[in-house]
């Protein structure tokens, strides 16, 4: 006679783990990775591997220290770093790189649990941690293709920060070479043709859901317009479109339920357009998404949906 085995949920194993996904997001990243090299040179490669490489190793030692299982290979820490790279500047110190990605893995991820106990996204909150840190290395950008450029080299501005600047410079920087990658800005941000494709491989893999990235950025068009902003420079310029594909849609800090997703994504958009507009910095991606993650238990706990077969409760005085 056969056993009857009682288990709760999930009674299906998929074929997906989170090795998998993880490296779909690798190879979805690869196009911007790429992109970088092309525009910044090798020193963008060394960015790269400079906090992939600390990550890998920040992650392998404090699960070590903290004598909890071992989970670089599910290459989560691989894809925090690629991810940190491709928000700073090439002409980053090397240390600076490295001390971002400890922030992100050991004080970030770690210190809460590890993968998928994080309330933030790794990468974003490093970022924010080494901007109000060193404001001068992580604000210093070079032109594109200037393989030579150096920590000493003169700085050029980002789309954004022409776009503040627009009644002094009588202009700003052309869609098409934003849309390509000729401009300054941190390594993954100026080819929005990378992000793009990367994004799209994403979605038909159904690594990630269209909700969020396409309400993101429908929105920052919408509110965009409603300042008087150009929404389709809004779109290209800054790291928007690296933050509405692979940062916002983060497994363990974004919505589960569509509408709660629909919120987080309006939010983001509404809070980028408003620090954009608003704010001292030209660029407000990295804040905004990280102001949502905060918010995403709250979203959740008011736009969860109703389980199958259960009545909502109705409020008033016949309640009880």
């Amino acid at each position: 006679m056969e056993k009857l085995i009682v288990s709760s949920s999930p009674h299906f194993n998929g074929k997906k783990t989170t090795q998998n996904i993880m490296l779909d997001v690798i190879i979805g990243l690869a196009p911007a990775m790429a992109a970088s090299v092309v525009v910044f040179g090798l020193r963008a490669a060394v960015v790269i591997l400079t906090c992939v490489a600390s990550c890998v190793l920040s992650e392998y030692l404090s699960r070590r220290v903290m004598k909890r299982p071992q989970t670089v290979g599910d290459l989560s820490c691989v894809v925090t770093g690629i991810l940190l790279a491709l928000n700073l500047p090439v002409t980053i110190n090397p240390l600076m790189a490295v001390f971002g990605s400890v922030a992100a893995i050991v004080v970030v991820k770690q210190m809460f649990g590890g993968i998928g106990q994080n309330f933030v996204n790794p990468a974003l909150t490093a970022r924010i941690i080494l901007m109000n840190s060193f404001p001068a290395p992580m604000t210093h950008w070079t032109a594109a293709f200037d393989y030579g450029a150096t920590a000493d080299a003169v700085t050029t501005a980002t789309p954004l920060a022409a776009y503040a600047g627009f009644n002094e410079t009588g202009g700003h920087i052309p869609y098409l070479d934003m849309f390509l990658g000729r401009t300054g800005g941190c390594l993954g941000e100026t080819c929005a043709l990378a992000i793009l494709i990367g994004g799209i491989y994403l979605i038909v893999r159904k690594v990630i859901s269209p909700v969020i990235p396409v309400t993101y950025l429908a929105t920052v068009a919408v509110f965009s317009a409603l300042l008087g902003r150009d929404p389709l420079f809004d779109l290209l310029a800054g790291g928007l479109m690296l933050g509405a594909f692979f940062m916002a849609t983060d497994y363990t800090t974004s919505p589960l339920y569509f509408k709660a997703r629909i919120v987080f994504a309006v939010g983001c958009g509404l809070l980028t357009v408003v620090i954009r507009e608003f704010g001292s910095l030209p660029e407000g991606v990295s804040y905004s998404i990280v102001l949502m993650n905060i918010l995403t238990p709250l979203i959740e706990r008011y736009v969860k949906p109703t389980a199958f077969g259960k009545v909502k409760e109705k409020k008033g005085k016949g309640a009880r």
